[in-house]
């Protein structure tokens, strides 16, 4: 299209969306430079011309449009300005869209001292979290991850002693890419060796909001291709350690085929972490950490099979190698399932 014909789609998008959503020509911008790679030209393009190119790649998606559920709640961790008595606390919920796509979604609200619950309206808009790739693998718990996948073939094992001991995505993605190049006649298993080893990398990641965005504007949107058919079920904890308090969550991370148990944490729900939880004992899902350590470990209830509870004990938080019988079904109604696997309080 000529010029002046972009010219004039874009100003029609922007008047049908830029009222919908905050920041809108900042994010279409964005989304172009994300695709500038592959423009097929080298010509000089109007700020009009990119918008509509970032409008192209960009869809809107109704986040709560099938449900919200699931919540979860801990106290906020800013408690100024609040009567005594009183406690301001962040709801968390499974926010499902079109496709039951899953993502978390937070509110906000007070608990007075009488007991009365007021949740503060949520804003109308939805703010779009920057994404930043893990700054730093550790290859041991890396090769431990990719042994319980299945995947530590001769080829990953290849990777890994490429790598240093402390290797970032960058490298891991260019002694990927080489291994393709050397195999581009290959039989496609380095290919699907390859692209499981990145999504593996990828399920460990970093997000942060603007801290100016409401609460309630902020969703955690599936990510990683781990996550690509939705983020289930978080579990939300304020764990005490030290004097210092950090928010975590176990949640589920659904592929199409697989759950991957992950774990997110935060200490002001403006930055989050996201990392895969490891070990034997870590799959399906329904677990819950406690709240505190239990002497120098950390602590889990679990519904791995989805009809028995049980209690797990790690030193280490993100690896879980045991687990015992907590509690089993005993009424015929519970033979499909035992309760629910809530948060502790």
């Amino acid at each position: 299209m000529s010029r002046f014909e972009a010219e004039q789609e874009a100003a029609i998008m922007l008047e049908r969306f830029e009222g919908r959503h905050e920041k809108l020509q900042a994010f279409l911008l964005s989304r172009f430079e994300h695709v500038r790679e592959h423009l097929i030209s080298d010509q000089p393009l109007n700020r009009c011309e990119r918008l509509l190119i970032g409008a192209y790649f960009t869809l809107e998606y109704s986040l709560e449009a099938a449900a919200l559920f699931n919540p979860s709640i801990v106290p906020h961790p800013d408690q100024s300005g609040l009567e005594s008595g009183c406690l301001r606390f962040v709801l968390s919920l499974r926010a499902t869209g079109e496709g039951h796509i899953s993502s978390i979604v937070f509110r906000t609200g007070v608990i007075s001292r009488q007991i009365g619950i007021s949740l503060d309206e949520p804003s109308p808009f939805v703010a779009a979290a920057d994404v930043h790739p893990n700054p730093s693998y550790d290859k041991h718990l890396f090769e431990r991850k990719l042994l319980e996948l299945g995947l530590l073939s001769g080829l990953t094992q290849q990777l890994m002693d490429q790598l240093p001991d402390h290797f970032s995505f960058e490298q891991l993605t260019l002694l990927s890419s080489q291994a393709l190049r050397r195999d581009r006649l290959g039989n496609g298993d380095t290919v699907r060796t390859v692209e499981s080893v990145l999504s593996l990398a990828r399920a460990n990641y970093e997000i942060s909001f603007n801290t100016g965005d409401d609460c309630s504007e902020r969703a955690i949107f599936p990510t990683s291709p781990t996550e690509r058919r939705g983020i289930e079920d978080a579990r939300f904890v304020a764990f005490e350690d030290g004097g210092q308090t950090t928010y975590y969550a176990t949640y589920s991370a659904y592929d199409g085929q697989l759950v991957f148990p992950q774990l997110l944490e935060t200490r002001d729900f403006t930055k989050f972490k996201i990392s895969t939880l490891n070990g034997p004992e870590v799959e399906n899902k329904g677990m819950a950490l406690f709240p505190r350590k239990l002497g120098d470990c950390y602590a889990m209830l679990s519904r791995q099979d989805g009809e028995n509870i049980y209690l797990m004990y790690s030193d280490q938080l993100h690896f879980w190698h045991e687990k015992k019988i907590l509690m089993r079904p005993t009424y015929p109604w519970e033979f499909v399932q035992v309760g629910n696997c809530g948060s502790p309080i």
